[in-house]
């Protein structure tokens, strides 16, 4: 592969050995194809169109560079405008579709956003309720035809020769230390935080994954994304599609992932843990159908994989893998489409039992480590089994330095690295010190070239779909209501986010009176039906504040208050969220049971 300095430079390698379907998408029911040429000639009609309407690279500066927000799912067209942005050096400011109005006002204002780009009309009616309220911003184009609102097609004109000419000159003027994209990311404080990642730093991170990947044995490039592609992880993978040769097929949404892996038959996609754990339970589910022998072969099948290591065990272990991989796990891979080698991991730990059992089945979960401001990849586990720990990020990659601070915490440095923080120089120089960027993460070196992350130093939290909670602002706001005492929010790494609350007893007691609810201790009244609804009333009322992933979906309510005598309080009265956790883990993993802990149960 010839020497890329831009990511836009994936299109002239991609000219070299066009493809038919390099991006793929249903479009009225059925897949549409755009080959390498389509692709290309939107990318420079885009290009040309926010040319000519005034969008540059300003003075060079990234303060001086116009903005262009994106506001989307994946489809084919998120990448071409990402693409035409970059080739005038412009700067990308892409957002969650489920980004709050509030801020989306904040973000869409501190960048100054002078265009945006949406897919749908929720969305455009979204911004468009905002859009007196951010100066900057000069018109909204959508991806869907949506009245009111310009489409986005009509941007696409024929391209002239005298175009062309000032589209090269300009993209030459774009050098590998520019900033391509300004991701927000929540900070500590829950106020979104804009990561500035240049040319160089994802492109590191493109070329030096895109070896790891290539490791993986398949008979044909295709891939299929369903991850946001404004998530740093996703987007980094699909520029390891377009500069490796990868046709991308785009899933419908989230629900039709099973439905769309089985009509595309992808030999890789990347994932966050969570679909894994749905695809399990699904597993489970109609695994619990079957009854006699085909329901003990399932049952023997599911212990065979949870005793799978990867190094070489004996014969006689072999032999019972071959077996159930021919009754059964052949059956699982038919079911997502027959072909996959590999799942790429990354955004929040990946149960290891789900790493194993996935993996006996022929499925390598290559689980990977990394922050949006690494561009994201620290260390990944390798398809090669000398390169592969569970338990582990796996390795670092080639051109990532590492050092394990005195507290723990991991620092690295490399040229994935961002720049900063847009706007932020305070907060970009608490997180850099000397080049090293200090990840939050607590972790320690296994066998001396493994990454394992052993801790959060940061009280905020990762849901297992890789979505970020800071659990103090949702602590603070929902212990306004008097009957709540205490409480802390949980969830890291699992499904949603849940709470353990301690009533106020002294409020509670005149309720439960008034209500005819005899209370004769805390340990009965906590188990009253009427309590738990009327506490489960409080937290919905609360949560309607909040961010979907940030709403509390399950409670547990507790005996005694907390205090600095049993433990669980500083003396200065701050929570100890890790001595809270942990005396109270039975009560936290009830509110988690689900068919892949029963599954647990069925199997040991």
């Amino acid at each position: 592969m010839e020497k890329a300095t831009r990511l836009f430079d994936c299109m002239t390698i991609q000219a070299k050995a066009p493809l038919d379907n390099l991006l793929n998408a249903k479009v009225n029911g059925a897949w549409k194809s755009y080959s390498t040429q389509e692709v290309h000639d939107m990318i420079n009609q885009l290009s040309i169109a926010l040319f000519n309407m005034g969008i540059s690279r300003g003075d060079g500066t990234t303060e001086g560079r116009d903005k262009i927000g994106l506001i989307s799912a994946g489809r084919p067209e998120w990448l071409i405008t990402d693409l035409a942005v970059q080739q005038i050096g412009a700067v990308l400011v892409p957002l969650y579709p489920n980004t709050n109005s509030k801020e989306l006002e904040q973000i869409l204002n501190e960048a100054e956003v002078k265009y945006v780009f949406v897919s749908n009309k929720e969305l455009y009616d979204k911004v468009n309720e905002i859009h007196s309220r951010i100066p900057s911003l000069k018109a909204i184009f959508s991806f869907d035809h949506v009245e009111g609102c310009t489409n986005w097609t009509e941007l696409l004109k024929p391209i002239q020769e005298k175009d062309r000419q000032n589209l090269t000159e300009i993209s030459n003027t774009v050098s590998e230390n520019d900033v391509t994209t300004i991701i927000y990311t929540s900070g500590t404080t829950g106020r979104p935080k804009g990561v500035m990642l240049t040319h160089k730093n994802i492109l590191s991170n493109v070329m030096a994954s895109g070896l790891v990947l290539n490791q993986i044995p398949i008979a044909q490039k295709k891939a299929l994304s369903f991850l946001p592609m404004n998530h740093i992880f996703e987007k980094m993978v699909a520029y390891i599609y377009l500069f490796f040769g990868f046709s991308i097929y785009y899933a419908e949404n989230m629900d039709t992932i099973g439905p769309n892996l089985r009509e595309v038959k992808p030999y890789l996609f990347s994932a966050v843990p969570r679909v894994l754990e749905k695809v399990f339970e699904r597993i489970i589910t109609e695994g619990k159908k079957l009854t006699g022998i085909k329901s003990k072969i399932f049952l023997w099948s599911i212990k065979i994989a949870d005793q799978f290591e990867i190094e070489n065990k004996s014969l006689w272990y072999k032999i019972k893998l071959a077996i159930a991989d021919k009754l059964v796990y052949s059956k699982w891979r038919n079911a997502i489409g027959g072909n996959v080698s590999a799942i790429v991991v990354g955004s929040s730990a990946c149960p290891v039992r789900l790493e194993k059992i996935f993996t006996a089945a022929g499925i390598v979960i290559l689980e990977g480590y990394g922050l949006t401001e690494t561009s994201p990849v620290i260390s990944v586990n390798h398809y090669d089994k000398r390169s592969r720990k569970f338990g582990t990020v796996g390795p670092l990659l080639s051109d990532v330095e590492l050092m394990i601070a005195s507290d723990g915490e991991i620092l690295c440095k490399g040229p994935g690295v961002m720049v900063g923080y847009y706007k932020n120089p305070e907060l970009t120089a608490e997180v850099m010190e000397g080049g090293w960027f200090h990840t939050g993460d607590i972790g320690v070196l296994d066998q001396g070239s493994f990454l394992k992350i052993t801790d959060r130093k940061k009280e905020i939290f990762k849901t297992s779909g890789g979505k970020y909670v800071a659990p103090t602002p949702i602590e603070n706001k929902m212990k306004e209501n008097y009957f709540i005492g205490q409480m802390i929010v949980v969830g890291s790494e699992k499904k949603f986010v849940s709470a353990l609350i301690v009533p106020s007893y002294a409020n509670l007691k005149p309720w439960c009176l008034q209500n005819g609810i005899p209370f004769s201790s805390h340990e009965q009244i906590i188990k009253d039906s009427r309590v738990i609804a009327m506490y489960h009333s409080i937290v919905d009322t609360y949560n309607l504040e909040f961010n979907h992933v940030e709403q509390v979906k399950k409670i547990a309510l507790l005996v005694d208050e907390w205090s600095t005598e049993s433990g669980e309080l500083t003396p200065t009265g701050k929570m100890k969220r890790k001595v809270i956790t942990e005396k109270f883990h039975d009560e936290i993993e009830k509110m988690y049971l689900d068919e892949l802990t029963e599954s647990s149960k069925l199997v040991s």
